[in-house]
Parts: structure tokens; sequence; C-alpha cells
């Protein structure tokens, strides 16, 4: 339930604070997560962010990044602890606790005020506090329009607004998915107002790539990428070899399916990834085909309309010729998708 007077009578005193966000941060995730960390800090707060996974380094230069928590088998004990000693735990960007892995169970069993502060569909029932909108176009913005509706925006400094106009970005395709409102753009004019510079930060997201990301990306492009033109469908599937090869880190793989996205005529595509221990996937859409839909129906995942993730147990090779399989299934709401 969204209640502000409720979020605003738990921060009234200076608690013990704990912020978590989903397995592989992004921008919106880590962004969001550092923003309202300085904020809470401001106002008195002890506060840990603890992420359940490491993150691409192209998101280091974020303020508050060097006391930010990577969760690991090794520090089990301690992030328990630190779980079971927060009086409020917020979860960010993430609205089922599996998102989260090992920390999940934790976390539900823990007796502190759990806030959850999201942007996705169909979120599970685990939350004291719920401030999840589905139309808003990133944690970030949400988490922005909360401080603000606290009383304190006059505590956004630009270390907090950098964090928050990075989710923002990304989350909105530097502001060209539909999701772009009113409201993103009057944040952003705040933003600038308090001095963000936002061509920094695009440069630092955007233009960060290692060589062999760069070569990896051409490699991708030119052997991987699947175009089945009758169901206005691409893919592109890597197996762990080839992220191998090209020495992958956290990150590397990240925006490669939109480049199948960005095909004339294409309106559903997929990365399929090899990670070992499961098949990853990344599902995106333009219009009225819903990649949440297709994701959560065949391959145990979910996320937005139009943007949506999914796993899968089976090798890469039948992972593959599942998702070929299904389109058949599809193939009358991917012609005649409406896209405008």
């Amino acid at each position: 339930m969204y209640d502000i007077n409720a979020l605003q009578e738990l921060l009234r005193e200076p608690k013990e604070v704990m912020i978590t966000t989903h397995h592989k941060p992004d921008a919106d995730a880590l962004g969001s997560s550092l923003g309202l960390a300085g904020y809470l800090k401001k106002k008195g707060h002890r506060v840990t962010v603890v992420t359940p996974s490491d993150y691409p380094s192209f998101l280091n230069w974020m303020e508050g990044n060097d006391d930010v928590l990577v969760y690991s088998a090794k520090n089990d004990a301690l992030v328990q602890r630190i779980i079971n000693e927060s009086q409020v735990i917020f979860c960010l960007d993430f609205n089922n606790l599996s998102r989260i892995n090992e920390m999940g169970e934790y976390i539900r069993q823990a007796k502190g005020t759990k806030v959850l502060v999201d942007h996705h569909l169909q979120p599970e029932d685990f939350a004291d506090l719920n401030f999840a909108n589905t139309s808003a176009a990133a944690t970030a913005e949400i988490v922005y329009d909360l401080i603000k509706d606290l009383g304190d925006g006059n505590l956004i400094d630009t270390g907090i607004g950098e964090c928050l106009y990075a989710g923002i970005m990304t989350d909105t395709g530097s502001f060209r998915h539909p999701s772009t409102s009113k409201n993103v753009h009057l944040i952003i004019a705040d933003l600038l107002h308090i001095g963000v510079k936002t061509s920094d930060i695009h440069r630092l997201i955007y233009d960060s790539s290692s060589e062999l990301r760069l070569r990896f990306l051409g490699y991708a492009l030119k052997d991987k990428l699947v175009v089945l033109r009758e169901y206005n469908t691409a893919y592109i599937a890597i197996t762990a070899e080839e992220l191998k090869a090209y020495d992958s880190r956290t990150g590397d793989t990240e925006g490669l399916v939109n480049y199948a996205l960005s095909i004339e005529g294409i309106v559903f595509a997929a990365l399929i990834i090899d990670r070992s221990q499961a098949v990853k996937m990344s599902f995106r859409s333009v219009g009225d085909f819903s990649a949440n839909e297709f994701a959560r129906t065949n391959f145990n995942g979910g996320g937005h309309k139009n943007a949506a993730g999914g796993m899968s147990m089976d090798s890469l090779e039948n992972t593959v010729a599942k998702f070929e399989s299904l389109l058949p299934l599809y193939k009358d709401k991917l012609q005649h998708a409406t896209v405008r």
C-alpha cells in the first residue's frame, strides 16, 4: 500500500537500514539504491547497501559505491547479521525475493520492516510497505518522488542526483522508451538545475567499453545474429565458450539484445546466453507484443511489458530449439503487432 505517512513515521528517528537490489544490478538498481542511501544518511540513518552479486565496472563512479557490500559465500554470516539487525530493509528494483538469490529467504524471515520500491509487473506479496508503481519509467524515478513527497527535495545534491539520473537515463533507453513521461522530464530538469552533468554520466556508462567488448559485439552481430522474418523476430545465442574467448565481464552483454530489436520490421528480440549454471534470457519487444507474457509463460521469467528476462536449466541448444518452436504459437500476434 502506497502510504507516505507510514514511511515518514518509520523514518522519523535514525535507524539501522539495509538497502538491497536484484542480482547483477544495472544502473537503475544500483543508482536508485545509492541515491536512496545518500538521502537516508543525510537524515541520520545508518545505512548499508548490499548487492546479491557483482555489477558492471562502468557503474563504479557512483557516489557511495566504495561502501557497497557484495554478497558472497565468504561473507554470508556477515550479511545475515546485517539483515537480522536491520530495523528497515528497502528492496529496490525487484519484486520477487527469488531475484536476490540466497538473500531472499534471509530477508523473508527478517523482523525488520520491509519496504518495496519497484516498477515491475506482478509483485510478490512480501513487503510491509509497498511503493510499487508499474507506470514509472525507473525505480530511480520513484525514489526521487519519494524523497520529494517526504518533504526533503532540498537534500537531493549532485551526488544523489547523479545516481538517480543514471537509473532514469538507462531504463528509459536515453529517454526514447514510451515510459518517458512528463514527470521524467520534470525530474531531469530539476537534476540539471542542481548541477548534474548529464553528458558526463552518459559517457561514463556508454563510452567505457574495453577493446575486447567491442570485438565481442562485432562477433555477436556478424556471426550470431539470427533473423526470422516470418515471425518478425531476431535473436542472438551465446555459448559459455564464446564468453570465455572474449574474456566477457559483468555488463559486457548489456544492451546487446537491443541491436537485434533495432532491425527494421523486428518486433520481438531475444538474447540467450549460456551462463554455465543456467541459460539466461533477455527479451525485448515493441508495441503491443508482450515480452513479459512470453517470458512468464515459457521461461519462468517476467519484468515489464516490453522488456523481460527468463531462464532455462536446459542446454543452450535445447533452449534455443524451444524458443524457436514457440514462435509459431505467437505468429499472428508477431505479424500483426501494433507498434504505434
